[in-house]
């Protein structure tokens, strides 16, 4: 019996490109988890201001509005073509901030700047995993492949806060970006040996690019159980992230008082639980209908940020992080599977740039939970995050549930 879930877990691994793609999608997710951790605090310390902190964050996911576009251009040239020039471009970035950093003249204006130009690229890299992991691997093993890719940004996110916040209190902020730019260049050299067949239709006049971006649009919209998902994409971004993200620096500094060591514990707590959750999912979670799945964990994620803005203890804080983490992973695993077996081959770059579309959400919410807690206070602040996300999953499941909910439905179908 228990020789079943090692097959089930293991089996995306006999693919090929998987084997290659993973670890390089692991090493850039390692830098991005550890270049948000020491640059968030750069901001934090040299500014004072939970403002500022919060525009950071923003900043990293300025393009979102052209996620899109990048996947039309993945339908068009390939998704691992798209995904070597995005990561060319953070190993640039990061090149220039420790060049900075190593000399001394690394500045606030530098950090938001760097920060803009990578959140015009970075917050494509997901959808673009995604729809290449789609293109190469069998139906039936999408959600053990979905759950393994999800382990490498929730192990990343757990080591990565961590290991940045180590290395900035033990080498300074130079020698530790030098580490992040290592894990960039390393991925660039994985990436590079991932195989990719060419896309269907990439001989001939293709249509404009504003003809292709306007069809995967009308396929979103006339498909209900994509609709689905998307809003509720946005709602966790909007209003269930900035509580466990970008806000965290916060919560670490000016409420629990535990430093910047406590704040990569408080990271690697969220990333721990959604780390056991996406391994759970790798081994046990074929049989699961997407869904349904989706839509119930989401009801406990958001109750559990209810119980998380109102503590005041670091580990009980630390504990509830934990199981809200390991929760996640079971609203977003299998709505990423949810979407790829809904939306047409054809469309699948395109659908998954308008998913990330989605993460625009967290900017959003960032920007407007800066003066918020200011104003009301963390606490506050959470609470009605939490419950207006409570509210909208509740108005999401009646809207749609005769896609969501019957197990027959094509959004539950294709399991096991």
């Amino acid at each position: 019996m228990s020789s079943v879930p090692r097959a089930t877990m293991l089996a995306p691994f006999r693919q090929r490109s998987f084997r290659r793609q993973w670890p390089a999608d692991l090493a850039t997710s390692w830098a991005f988890e550890m270049e948000t951790l020491i640059l968030a605090w750069f901001v934090l310390s040299e500014t004072g201001s939970v403002v500022w902190l919060t525009t950071f964050g923003a900043l990293q996911f300025l393009g979102t509005l052209i996620s899109p576009l990048f996947g039309v251009m993945g339908d068009r040239a390939g998704h691992k073509r798209v995904l070597v020039a995005m990561r060319a471009t953070y190993a640039a970035l990061a090149a220039i901030l420790a060049t900075l950093a190593l000399t001394g003249t690394l500045g606030i204006v530098a950090v938001f700047c760097v920060a803009m130009l990578s959140g015009l690229v970075r917050p494509s890299d997901m959808g673009m995993r995604n729809a290449l992991i789609g293109a190469t691997m069998p139906a039936p093993l999408l959600m053990g492949a979905m759950s393994i890719e999800r382990t490498s940004a929730d192990a990343a996110r757990v080591v990565g806060a961590l290991t940045g916040a180590a290395l900035v209190a033990w080498i300074g902020i130079g020698p530790a970006y030098l580490a992040v730019l290592g894990f960039y260049l390393i991925s660039l050299a994985l990436l590079a040996g991932v195989e990719e067949s060419r896309p269907e239709g990439a001989t001939g006049r293709a249509p404009a690019v504003w003809t292709e971006l306007a069809e995967g649009v009308a396929h979103v919209r006339a498909t209900p159980p994509l609709m689905a998902a998307m809003v509720l994409a946005f709602l966790a971004n909007a209003l269930a992230y900035p509580l466990t993200g970008g806000l965290l620096a916060h919560v670490a500094r000016d409420i629990y008082g535990i430093g910047q060591t406590g704040l990569g514990t408080l990271v690697a707590s969220f990333a721990a639980g959604a780390l056991a959750g996406s391994v759970f999912l790798s081994a046990r979670g074929g049989p699961m209908p997407p869904a349904r799945t989706m839509l119930f964990a989401a009801f406990v994620w958001f109750a559990l940020l209810l119980a998380f803005a109102v503590l005041r203890s670091p580990g009980a804080g630390m504990a509830v992080l934990a199981l809200a983490g390991f929760v996640q992973s079971f609203c977003m695993v299998p709505m990423a599977v949810l979407i790829l077996r809904v939306a047409q081959d054809r469309f699948r770059g395109r659908v998954m740039g308008l998913r990330m579309l989605a993460v625009y959400g967290l900017p959003l919410g960032l920007l407007a939970s800066g003066p918020l807690v200011a104003w009301f206070g963390f606490a506050a602040t959470g609470l009605a995050y939490a419950g207006l996300a409570l509210a909208c999953t509740a108005g999401i499941a009646w809207r749609w549930r005769a896609h969501l909910w019957p197990r027959g439905a094509p959004a539950n179908a294709g399991h096991g």
